[in-house]
């Protein structure tokens, strides 16, 4: 009796495509794990909450993984060939690995001049500066003990006074033109000696759950987190990159930031 013939270059072709498969989901798995690592240098030191929604820090890191993590596999599913010498295989896998590295590498870069460094006090709300907002030029007037980016989260600072009405002018000038007031050095000084402006222009969070009711129970949690009550609790306005409006929660009697809340209090 005839046996029924076998397609040799068919069993062979499916072989071939479930070893690209297999290849490229190996790589796929390696690539997660880089990306987990990273996730965790940009959201634990760059962006911890809440900048990560306030500066958008997840959306742009969520592009430079995605297109990153998805190439490096795809382009091993192209290429991988057990047919090929086994040195020109590791040559092209070399390769890829590489440039996919790089690709990280770069698009880390980026999520790193995009951060988030300092939460400023400018005149009577906050403001979230990013290290790309400030002007290399001016990057050696930070006045002594203020690092223009630290190496971990933001820092809290504020501005300081002007110095003569000359100066208000031209630095508002400067800041209709782009440069904002919290983005130039010359004017940061540390928090605790804004400390009375600040109570000044904070708001009771009183006047904040009346306004926005519906946002009543964010701010209870924040309040609950932070360990003080409503009584003991103000707000001022936060200028951040995204068009989201937020708000900071002090302590009323001593300014110190205890929360923030995603409402628009402006």
């Amino acid at each position: 009796m005839q046996q029924p013939s076998v397609s040799v270059g068919h069993h062979t072709s499916r072989l071939d495509w479930r070893t690209r498969l297999r290849a490229a989901t190996i790589h796929l798995g390696l690539s997660a794990l880089v990306a987990a690592t990273a996730a965790l240098l940009v959201f634990a030191l760059w962006y911890p909450w809440p900048y990560r929604e306030i500066s958008g820090g997840r959306e742009l890191f969520q592009l430079v993984v995605a297109v990153d993590v998805a190439l490096g596999p795809l382009i091993t599913f192209a290429i991988f060939n057990r047919a090929k010498p086994r040195a020109e295989l590791r040559r092209d896998l070399a390769v890829v690995a590489l440039l996919q590295l790089a690709g990280l590498a770069y698009g880390l870069w980026t999520v790193q001049l995009a951060r988030p460094v300092h939460l400023v006090y400018e005149i009577d709300r906050f403001r979230v500066v990013h290290q790309v907002d400030i002007p290399e030029e001016l990057a050696d007037r930070a006045p002594a003990g203020i690092a223009i980016a630290a190496a971990g989260g933001p820092t809290l600072i504020a501005l300081r006074p002007f110095r003569s009405e000359r100066e208000r002018v031209d630095f508002t000038l400067e800041a209709l033109r782009g440069v904002a007031l919290a983005a130039r050095p010359e004017l940061w000084q540390p928090y605790e000696a804004a400390r009375e402006r600040v109570l000044r222009a904070a708001r009771p969070v009183a006047e904040l759950k009346a306004r926005y009711p519906q946002g009543a129970g964010a701010i209870d949690e924040a309040l609950r987190k932070s360990g003080r009550e409503p009584a003991r609790a103000a707000y001022l306005p936060l200028v951040a990159r995204k068009e989201r409006a937020w708000t900071v929660l002090l302590d009323a009697g001593t300014a110190e930031v205890i929360g923030f809340v995603p409402l628009d209090s402006f």
